[in-house]
């Protein structure tokens, strides 16, 4: 019986395959298939066993098996050892272990920040123009 309050645990083992989009609430380990896409504001565990087709949009992750898709989570994602993950990643934190194999861009700002933009220039910001000889009027080559 869970108490109020307490995290919902959930385990889809590796007999499991699913199409679609997988949604839950608490804490979800998956072992088994996805070709689509996984949602919450949970924590997600990813075993050795999981295959996943799609996006990844979760509070918090751990990564094991292999994955085709990019992975946003709100807090953390911690990929671990001889992890494939072929997509983008986006997060507060991140923790990636020795042995995994990564291909994508990542995105890390834990402070939230935005970049400033370059400073435009003020008129008096020119570059010096090149230095050329004074014209004296006499022809070329004297």
């Amino acid at each position: 019986m869970n108490e109020a309050g307490s995290a919902t645990k959930n385990v889809l083992n590796s007999e499991t395959e699913i199409r679609g989009t997988l949604k839950f609430a608490g804490e979800l380990t998956f072992e088994g298939k996805l070709e689509g896409e996984i949602v919450s504001e949970g924590t997600l565990h990813l075993g050795d066993t999981a295959v996943v087709k799609g996006d990844i949009s979760v509070g918090s992750v751990v990564i094991r098996g292999k994955i085709q898709g990019n992975v946003t989570a709100r807090d953390k994602i911690e990929i671990k050892a001889k992890t494939e993950l072929f997509g983008d990643i986006k997060a507060s934190k991140l923790v990636v272990e020795e042995g995994v194999t990564f291909v994508g861009k990542s995105e890390v700002n834990p402070n939230k920040a935005t970049p400033t933009p370059p400073p435009t220039p003020r008129p008096t910001d020119r570059p010096p123009e090149t230095a050329r000889t004074p014209d004296l009027g006499r022809p070329p080559g004297r």
